[in-house]
């Protein structure tokens, strides 16, 4: 795919996100859509975030779960840039009419002490350089229509990354076991998720590895300070104007939020 029709669709998705709006899929539009070309637009998309103001603050891993890869036809995760612009804190309200059709998971997300790059990077170089973990909800949003989504589409679409919300007090990831840890979802005050740390990859420990070697062969290094969504814990659940998520990990923490 040539630089300008690159271009063309990051544009596009820009409009899309800015304008709360559906596109056609891009995988069914230009069927030779390869993930190097969807990575891309992606950078195409955060060029035009970034010079609106918003600030990288992190990273996101999607499709990390067996069944989503089947979904998909793939055998790797993905991953999408996380921007001040997206951050809403524990018991926050985010404009359901700021979003698209957006679903929620709930998630572990790290914070990292140090600077890690890969490739080579491991579990344990990643237990060593988290300082916190944290309970957290993404709200995943794709501007692909009705959800049809090949991972070229979600992959240019910035991982169907929309919002997250992070609980603010976290622990020392020593402290948990961060894979067999339970998690329990409730929207309006009845159950509809279940899981563990297990659910993403194995280990969210190997999740963040995955992402710091991947980003590592691009030449990009995880930089302390930065957030990580290290992927859903359980299934992920629609929501809309006056629904009210509440989210507990054990040994992790809780995370609530509420739309509007």
């Amino acid at each position: 795919m040539d630089a300008t029709l690159i271009q063309t669709l990051g544009d596009e998705l820009f409009a899309a996100l800015v304008e709360c709006r559906q596109v056609e899929p891009l995988t069914s539009r230009h069927p030779g859509l390869t993930l190097a070309d969807a990575y891309a637009i992606q950078q195409a998309l955060a060029s035009h975030r970034l010079a609106a103001g918003e600030r990288p603050i992190g990273h996101k891993i999607g499709v990390t779960s067996q069944a989503v890869m089947n979904l998909l036809g793939v055998d790797q995760p993905d991953f999408g840039t996380l921007f001040d612009a997206m951050l809403y804190r524990d018991g926050g309200i985010v404009p359901a009419a700021t979003l698209v059709q957006p679903k929620a998971e709930a998630e572990i997300a790290f914070r990292l002490k140090r600077d890690l790059r890969g490739p080579g990077v491991t579990a344990g170089d990643v237990l060593a350089a988290t300082d916190r973990v944290f309970a957290c909800f993404e709200i995943v949003d794709s501007r692909i229509r009705d959800w049809k989504i090949r991972i070229q589409d979600t992959v240019a679409d910035n991982a169907s990354c929309g919002a997250f919300v992070l609980d603010e007090h976290g622990v020392d990831p020593r402290e948990v076991d961060l894979l067999a840890c339970p998690m329990s979802m409730e929207k309006n005050g009845g159950v509809v998720a279940t899981g563990n740390g297990a659910a993403t990859m194995g280990s969210p420990l190997e999740a963040v590895a995955w992402l710091a070697n991947a980003l590592g062969r691009l030449g990009v290094t995880l930089r302390a300070g930065e957030i990580v969504l290290s992927g859903a814990l359980g299934a992920m659940v629609p929501v809309a104007a006056g629904d009210r998520l509440h989210a507990n990990i054990a040994g992790i923490g809780t995370c609530s939020v509420s739309f509007a």
